[in-house]
């Protein structure tokens, strides 16, 4: 598989976790939110996900990342090790920041970076 095709992989993966993750707390208010622990567990996943691609890009492909400073690449990677590292100390605040606010920016950048590297 080519570096153009892996790279794409990787960011198809996470533009469909941000996806998901955007999906869950559609039309919930953040109270909603944070009530609701199986939708917590659900976006948090999905941001784990967003992390271990963008540590495969930043591991894999230092150029492509160097060259797409608009993604949050090292954030993304971040966050999944705060996560991962810290489950039970999650901010949920922040949890529900970033599904509101990065994860929507994420949403409309990957396409037309997508496009570029297929």
């Amino acid at each position: 598989m080519s570096a153009r095709n892996r790279i794409a992989d990787y960011l198809e993966h996470m533009l469909e976790s941000a996806k998901h993750a955007c999906s869950y707390v559609d039309g919930l208010t953040k109270e909603n939110f944070l009530e609701d622990k199986r939708t917590q567990q659900a976006v948090v996943l999905n941001l784990i996900l967003i992390g271990e691609e963008a540590t495969k890009l930043l591991k894999e492909y230092e150029a492509f990342a160097n060259a797409h400073p608009q993604l949050p690449l090292r954030n993304m990677k971040g966050m999944r090790n705060r996560i991962a590292h810290g489950y039970f100390e999650i901010n949920l605040d922040t949890v529900w920041e970033t599904t509101q606010t990065a994860l929507p920016q994420l949403i409309q950048q990957l396409p037309d970076i997508l496009d570029r590297v297929r």
